[in-house]
């Protein structure tokens, strides 16, 4: 951000745990809530100040958060008893608010023979408002991200596109309330409509467990959805098929606290119910879709499981210094549940089970995920699906800090529709990005490598972090397992870029190599600008049931 400090920050005084067992069980007197603009201000030093023309320019054209913003967001209240794990826990999710660059929460006694305490809370900005522009050969794209809309902590994003050839407009919206007066409700409101006329309207309005601490947890979806896309014949032709349909979908869900451990990891009895209703008013004809894949569907699913969790702070993961909170736990999760679609009833069973934790070559976490349905003392639709992520400890290079990433994913696939919709590919997120050909299979591995280095400069605000990366994929399907078949990969090598003070998502610039793409050749070499996301790590919640997740 051009609005920067001539000083570097000190991220690592941002890592301070509270010491507040003094405070257990002392009555909240006051609740002092501070919110700071982004440039020139600390947390933890209440004396530093803006100091150049460029810092208090910034802080001038910023909107703070609102102080009821952040007061929605506490797990205590005033003239309530003092409580350590809330206190620990509102300040993790305020941290996790994209509009916030840290949080500090301090105490302070009323009087020596008081039994009443005071508690303030600093909560330092980031700079909400992002313009987004993306110019190709035959489009323009222009739009902005509004993370934290006039102080409220809603959002509000938005983009426009125009296509050359043909003048044909698309347009995006999405307008988020994330915390509804402090019940964390949230509610999403979305619309896009692309260049070609395909489209999806929804609604979300859901409350998940967001803490350990959380009791009652459900939500509302309901969307409409139409998209031409090509599927192909028995005779290997292809032709483009109206897929247009409405769905509505509902679950709740109860946790049940079974014990807290002595480091205050809390494990819960988690039971949950949804309800799934698709009703498809325009699908391909029999020729391209024989099995009937997009017709009405009614799901009925159970979800029945314990889960762990505790949050651990860490700095130099997915931001570049400042405070981090990586949840370790654990999943055990079985499913239960009842579809029907084409007319007739058939069960699905599932199961899950995930770990994480810090060790001594640092942080490891697995998922296993399997499910089936059911029919005529058959399986069909069967699912299985490993994932880990690890990442090593923090190593110094002088300055510069660097981590290792390691990332595998296997996805197997048992008796799926022969149709597009139900089989995997290796595209863009769902295995190399860049890649993209009309390549499918029941069955796919995937394994990327990334180092990743953290630098000690900025330019302008913005921090450059150099990284390598090696991803390969592989495809397989009953007719050639995943070890016979031809797998892709990619080298990257670029720069990760974020800012101290911005709140949009990192993103890279980067040089690819691929060495085969079916349909654009050998040899292939790629220029990437794009929106990154986090290597995501389990969150060890247990939510809305659900098949496993096959794609």
């Amino acid at each position: 951000m051009f609005f920067r400090s001539k000083k570097p920050k000190k991220k690592e005084e941002l890592l301070v745990p509270i010491d507040s067992t003094l405070y257990d069980g002392k009555i909240i007197r006051k609740i002092n809530i501070i919110t700071l603009d982004p440039f020139g201000y600390s947390v933890a030093d209440t004396t530093q100040m803006p100091k150049n023309w460029g810092e208090r320019t910034g802080n001038r054209l910023h909107l703070k958060t609102k102080k009821i913003a952040i007061y929605n967001l506490l797990l205590f209240k005033k003239n309530t008893p003092y409580d350590t794990y809330k206190i620990l826990e509102s300040e993790r999710l305020i941290r996790a608010q994209r509009y916030v660059t840290a949080v500090r929460i301090s105490n302070q006694t009323v009087g020596a023979a008081s039994d009443s305490v005071d508690v303030t809370i600093r909560v330092l900005d980031s700079w909400s408002t992002i313009p987004r522009f993306s110019i190709s050969s035959n489009q323009v794209s222009i739009g902005f991200k509004e993370k934290d809309f006039f102080g409220s902590g809603q959002q509000l994003e938005y983009r426009f596109t125009n296509r050359f050839d043909d003048g044909r407009n698309a347009n995006e919206a999405t307008y988020t309330v994330p915390n509804i007066k402090n019940t964390y409700i949230g509610t999403v409101l979305h619309y896009k409509m692309d260049l070609d006329n395909n489209y999806i309207k929804s609604i979300n309005v859901e409350r998940d467990f967001y803490s350990p601490l959380t009791k009652w947890a459900g939500g509302v979806y309901v969307d409409e959805y139409y998209r031409r896309d090509t599927l192909q014949a028995p005779d290997l032709t292809y032709a483009f098929q109206p897929v247009k349909y409405k769905s509505q979908d509902l679950w709740a869900g109860r946790a049940f606290k079974m014990f807290e451990d002595s480091h205050e990891a809390i494990t819960n009895l988690v039971v949950t119910g949804r309800f799934l209703n698709k009703n498809f008013t325009e699908s391909p004809t029999e020729v391209y879709d024989p099995d009937h894949f997009y017709s009405d569907e009614k799901l009925i699913l159970s979800g029945v499981g314990l889960n762990t969790r505790k949050f651990i702070q860490d700095r130099y993961i997915f931001r570049n210094g400042q405070t981090e909170d990586v949840p370790i736990g654990r999943i055990y999760g079985l499913t239960f549940g009842y579809q029907y679609k084409n007319t007739f009833w058939r069960p699905y069973v599932g199961a899950q089970f995930s770990f994480g934790n810090y060790y001594r070559l640092g942080f490891l976490s697995m998922n296993f995920e399997a499910g089936t349905y059911f029919h005529q003392s058959k399986t069909y639709q069967t699912a299985f699906l490993f994932e880990s992520n690890y990442f090593t400890k923090l190593y110094s290079i002088g300055n510069w800090k660097l981590r290792q990433f390691v990332n595998p994913k296997v996805v197997v696939g048992i008796n799926r529709d022969d149709v597009i919709g139900d089989q995997l590919n290796i595209n863009e997120q769902n295995g190399l990005a860049g890649f993209n050909t009309a390549l499918y299979g029941t069955s796919k591995a995937v394994l990327s490598l990334q180092t990743q280095t953290y630098s000690p400069h900025s330019l302008l605000g913005f921090r450059l972090n150099p990284f390598f990366n090696y991803a390969i994929a592989v495809l397989g399907s009953p007719e050639v397992a995943m070890t016979k078949s031809k797998p892709y990969s990619k080298i990257t090598l670029g720069l990760l870029v974020s800012n101290d003070y911005l709140v949009f998502s990192s993103f890279q610039l980067s040089i690819s190599y691929y060495p085969s793409i079916p349909q654009q050749g050998d040899n292939v070499f790629k220029t990437n600008t794009f929106e990154t996301t986090d290597y995501r790590m389990q969150s060890f919640e247990l939510n809305k049931p659900r098949v496993v997740d096959y794609r």
